[in-house]
């Protein structure tokens, strides 16, 4: 006997996944409290058998009908649909998303009943019916022609979303609509009729529907900012507060992120946060960016994210929203950002400042827990005329995607030379320097000091560093006389900046250092490039150099770090 009863109990355990995969819902709505679920649920069980309702993974409430087969609940959804007993957009779900049940109330678990049986509904044609065999394009003329004005504007709006379609939503099917059926039976393999069959137009809409379902788009008001908005709820969650955003991360591997910005301010403030999501890994520099007096919008991509953010201006506080997503989702993405920008309503106050604070991760790095974009290489250079072009070395700049000067100023290599090691860097825009390099037309001399104006840590101190050091040798180590020798400790940061002498004039440009050949040198050995290269360097790119007042005196280290300040700058690779 207990051979027999356990023989039972395994059959039962192995036929449990078929039945489940066999057991589908039909989801109608979904409220974000219990009181409006409960209230929707006993509105629809007035009408309605079967309903039920459970409270869902994202917290809110799903009231559905149920359970049926997977055969059967597709031509009742289109039923329900048809007769106005349910909404538009109700769909077939599995209920894996179902958590604890609220109606109805004290009934068992319906979440494990087994499907009711429901009885075919011949007269009634389905979107969702798949038939065994397909039709004949005369049989699918004739289930077509029993769809309704909003079925017919579904098919349109799926057609749309897969890129066939392109003209109004209006449920007329006529040459523009006929062209996209047959450009989508051409792309899935099909027959080119013109004509969607029952399958064909189940497939259309299910996949439509399915993406959309994904999203989990639910209204979620945020008091704390000020913002009531649509957010694609089934992929994000509240995180944290770090003012002046509101953090949604990602569940599960979902890869969207959401932040809220809520803060007081003008004009300023919305021109300045425009420029601060810039520097921001999340809007990665390329993409379509516009700023107007009220409002702006910045979109980003990248191998690795796409973003898209809005913040206007209204009533004395700055407030938006950010999207970020991986790239293979953009289109259902771009949708969701869409969705967001429509729905955006803010409200009320702004974000309390005092938000959240002491659990952010202070950094440099970053800001309000954002991760701040860092060059891939930084090193120094010089303004060498008062237009603003930059001389600096070759040295890590050959493959920047993008590289900057001084302020995050946009610059474009318009020379070089690979032996040299020297580049010439023109700004985009035309700048207006404070002061740019006079240089020394003596023979220096040797084992004088020296001062090299470098950016030895990056923009981590927003100014040069000046390093003391002496003129050691004229020549390399190897008797080269395009460099000179220096004794004196810099750092990677300090490459390309100028080499001063005691009244400011410059008489030469830090290179990389290295011994070549392999060899590593002491720290103290250092190398840079003499006025006589530079000049000749520069005359082949059309730029005239200035020369020092032969007759200049020793400036005091506070006037020699001033005078070097204002001609060196930070040059900055991005990737």
């Amino acid at each position: 006997m207990r051979k027999v009863i356990s023989l039972v109990i395994l059959v039962m355990i192995w036929a449990l996944p078929a039945a489940a995969q066999d057991r589908v819902w039909l989801q109608i709505e979904a409220q974000p409290t219990l009181r409006e679920a409960q209230e929707a649920a006993r509105g629809y069980a007035a009408t309605l058998d079967d309903v039920a309702g459970f409270q869902l993974r994202s917290g809110w409430y799903a009231i559905a009908l149920g359970p049926y087969t997977a055969d059967e609940a597709p031509a009742l959804l289109q039923q329900l649909r048809r007769s106005g007993q349910v909404p538009g957009d109700a769909y077939v779900a599995d209920g894996g998303n179902f958590r604890q049940q609220f109606w109805p109330a004290g009934n068992a678990n319906m979440a494990a009943a087994q499907p009711v049986e429901q009885p075919a509904a011949p007269d009634q044609p389905s979107l969702s019916v798949r038939p065994v065999t397909d039709e004949t394009p005369v049989e699918a003329r004739r289930s077509e022609a029993q769809l309704s004005r909003e079925e017919r504007m579904l098919l349109q709006e799926a057609l749309k979303w897969e890129g066939f379609y392109n003209s109004a939503i209006d449920g007329a099917f006529g040459r523009g609509t006929r062209a996209s059926m047959a450009d989508y039976q051409a792309a899935r393999g099909y027959e080119a009729t013109g004509v969607l069959t029952s399958r064909q137009r189940a497939e259309l809409v299910e996949t439509y529907q399915a993406q959309f379902a994904a999203l989990g788009l639910a209204t979620v008001d945020a008091p704390e900012a000020g913002i009531r908005i649509t957010l694609p709820a089934g992929m994000v969650a509240f995180s944290r507060f770090e003012p002046p955003f509101a953090h949604y991360d990602s569940t599960g591997d979902s890869g969207v992120r959401v932040l809220l910005i809520s803060q007081t301010g003008d004009q300023d403030t919305l021109h300045a946060l425009y420029d601060v999501m810039q520097t921001l890994e999340i809007v990665p520099l390329e993409g379509a960016r516009e700023r107007n007096r009220e409002d702006f919008v910045l979109t980003g991509q990248n191998d690795s994210l796409q973003s898209y953010t809005y913040a206007a201006l209204s009533d004395g506080m700055v407030k938006g929203f950010t999207l970020v997503w991986r790239p293979e989702d953009e289109k259902l993405m771009s949708h969701a950002a869409q969705v967001m920008r429509d729905s955006f309503a803010p409200y009320g106050g702004a974000l309390d400042p005092m938000l959240g604070q002491g659990s952010a991760d202070q950094t440099p790095d970053l800001m309000s827990g954002l991760e701040i974009r860092r060059p891939q290489v930084t090193r120094s250079g010089f303004y060498v005329d008062g237009a603003g072009t930059v001389l600096t070395t070759l040295d890590g700049l050959a493959q920047c995607q993008r590289i900057t000067i001084g302020d995050d100023t946009e610059a474009q290599i318009s020379g070089s030379d690979s032996t040299l090691g020297l580049a010439v860097l023109k700004p985009v825009q035309r700048l207006a320097p404070l002061r740019h390099a006079a240089f020394q037309t003596g023979i220096p001399r040797l084992q004088s000091e020296v001062a090299v104006a470098g950016y030895s840590y990056g923009d981590t101190l927003g100014l040069p560093v000046l390093t003391y050091g002496t003129l050691a040798d004229l020549r390399g180590l190897a008797g080269e006389e395009t460099v000179n020798r220096l004794e004196i400790e810099t750092l990677p940061g300090d490459t390309g900046g100028p080499v001063l002498d005691v009244s400011g004039a410059v008489l030469g440009l830090l290179l990389p250092q290295g011994g070549g050949d392999g060899r590593v040198l002491p720290q103290a050995v250092n190398f840079a490039a003499p006025v006589t290269v530079i000049a000749e360097f520069l005359s082949s790119n059309g730029i005239e150099m200035a020369a020092s007042d032969s007759t200049a005196t020793a400036l005091a280290p506070v006037d020699l770090a001033a005078q070097a300040s204002d001609m060196t700058v930070l040059v900055s690779c991005w990737n």
